[in-house]
């Protein structure tokens, strides 16, 4: 027989529930803690929420983002972005990159003296590199992006409440939201706590967050629902350790391949995706943990009606047959 690596024994028996109040009050207190850390210390808004300016460059020498980056260093600007455009309309000897420069405290967008003294600095590295347009972000635009991006996290969270609804039973569906809302708020509240900028590109990752930490979810939750058909008399709390324990094997493999797949981005991506890849990394490890300790134990505390599969096993004098 070929040799199979398993991360966990073909059979477990995890009590999932043994620490049951100290990992939900865990993460009730990091939920709480976040909330704290955004009203306290706010969020360290990048350019895209906080307003500057963009400057596309095209030049005929391929784009050194390093070099561009080490003499914009000594200009003292903030928050600089660089990263290449790729098109495959373009031509050989066109190369382009966007240079974007944050607005200083106080400043709706950044002075054309900056501005010039951006060029010349880029001039100096590469002498064939043209600007062909230059583009402010105000300060009200920023606003209307973060509104948008409240919506949006908002909006996913909604349909996602109602496909669980819709899919299984609102229990089920009251313990993912909470489960995602926590995931959310908790990667927020650490962006919070160390001041890592956070753009568009992390409202991304706490969109894709969502995704992932409910498809773990719904899997466990699945295998619930065929549990409570098939082991009508089992209490709730054993059946929910049965089925945690049952998929652990698919759970761990999942969050494994996407945080081998992380942890070389993080290390190999370079500093433009280096905020994204961070969010997604404590999201998968965050969303692993909340489905197994938190979503179950919201649908314990609320309790499922299981009246209805008692009758119909009553009634049906073959239910405890093995087929």
């Amino acid at each position: 027989m070929a040799w199979r690596l398993r991360l966990v024994p073909v059979t477990t028996n995890i009590d999932f529930f043994r620490l049951q109040w100290v990992t939900f009050g865990s993460s009730l207190v990091a939920m709480a803690a976040s909330l704290i850390l955004v009203f306290t210390m706010g969020l360290n808004f990048g350019i895209d929420f906080r307003g500057g300016t963009t400057i596309r460059t095209e030049s005929s020498e391929a784009v050194d983002v390093g070099a561009y980056r080490e003499v914009l260093s000594t200009l003292g600007l903030g928050d600089v972005s660089i990263s290449e455009v790729f098109d495959p309309g373009f031509s050989d000897d066109q190369h382009v990159a966007m240079v974007r420069i944050s607005a200083r405290d106080g400043e709706e967008a950044v002075t054309p003296e900056v501005i010039t003294e951006v060029e010349a600095a880029l001039k100096a590295v590469d002498p064939s590199i043209t600007f062909p347009a230059v583009e402010s972000v105000g300060p009200k635009v920023s606003a209307e992006l973060i509104t948008s991006a409240l919506w949006a996290v908002l909006a996913g969270t909604v349909g996602i409440l109602f496909y669980v609804w819709v899919r299984f039973e609102w229990q089920f569906a009251v313990g993912t939201v909470a489960a995602l809302i926590h995931d959310v708020l908790v990667v927020v509240g650490i962006f919070s706590l160390f001041q890592i900028k956070f753009d568009l590109s992390i409202v991304a990752a706490l969109l894709t967050i969502l995704g992932y930490s409910v498809n773990d979810t719904v899997v466990i939750f699945d295998r619930l629902r065929e549990n409570l058909a098939k082991y009508k008399q089992m209490p709730l709390r054993e059946m929910m350790n049965l089925t945690a324990n049952e998929t652990l094997s698919r759970t761990i493999m999942t969050a494994s391949t996407t945080l081998i797949s992380l942890i070389v981005l993080m290390i190999f991506g370079g500093d433009v995706i280096r905020g994204f890849v961070f969010a997604m990394l404590v999201g998968v490890i965050l969303g692993t943990y909340s489905t197994l300790y938190m979503a179950k134990n919201i649908v314990l505390m609320i309790g499922i009606d299981r009246s209805d599969k008692l009758k119909s096993t009553e009634k049906n004098e073959f239910a405890n047959v093995d087929a």
